[in-house]
């Protein structure tokens, strides 16, 4: 069956001002899950560090507890030592590295560039790489999955920050990415894009 290809053009140009818009959304809430992730390590804000649960399933918020990053707790112990799956292969690997006080600068920096980069819609590709492998390896302390032995949002984030960062590059319409590529320094190292 032949298509009208001036119909398929039209509504590909027309749907594709919505769709890479919503790209772009997504691109800022994805930056946004680390972002929010990195201020709620630093701060202690309640939601997963400072947050104390009780047996009953009440819960108490102490801001800025010694467990927040900027009153000198390790944000990386909780997760790496008692936060992943303890059937996981990498279990004894990652319990290790989060014995470590140095794994929480790289981890909390990366939070902060990948969240500050896809939300502004700069530096996407490094953060895509960043983010990717940081997602890759909490998937790792959780593996396998209970509830799907394959999949978990680890790697659909994964998929979507890449998928989304590679397809929106030529279209960015919201966000600092046009103004970024031109730049003379982001044009002379394409890795920057």
């Amino acid at each position: 069956m032949a298509v009208n290809s001036e119909v398929a053009g039209s509504a590909t140009a027309t749907g594709s001002k919505f769709g890479f818009a919503m790209l772009s959304v997504t691109r800022i809430a994805l930056g946004f899950v680390f972002l929010w992730a990195f201020l709620d390590k630093l701060l202690g804000l309640g939601f997963s560090t400072c947050r104390n649960v009780a047996e009953d399933g009440t819960f108490t918020i102490d801001a800025l507890c010694d467990k927040a990053w900027v009153n000198g707790g390790h944000v990386t112990e909780g997760y790496l030592v008692y936060g992943g799956n303890v059937n996981s292969p990498f279990h004894d690997f990652f319990v290790n590295l989060g014995a470590d006080r140095w794994t929480d600068w790289p981890f909390m920096l990366g939070l902060l560039g990948v969240g500050a980069a896809l939300m502004l819609g700069i530096g996407t590709k490094i953060a895509a790489w960043a983010g990717g492998l940081m997602l890759l390896f909490m998937y790792m302390t959780q593996m396998l999955p209970s509830t799907n032995p394959i999949l978990d949002d680890h790697i659909v984030y994964i998929l979507a920050i890449f998928g989304i960062v590679w397809v929106e590059l030529a279209r960015q319409p919201i966000g600092l990415g046009k103004w970024w590529r031109s730049l003379e320094i982001v044009k002379k190292n394409a890795w920057l894009v």
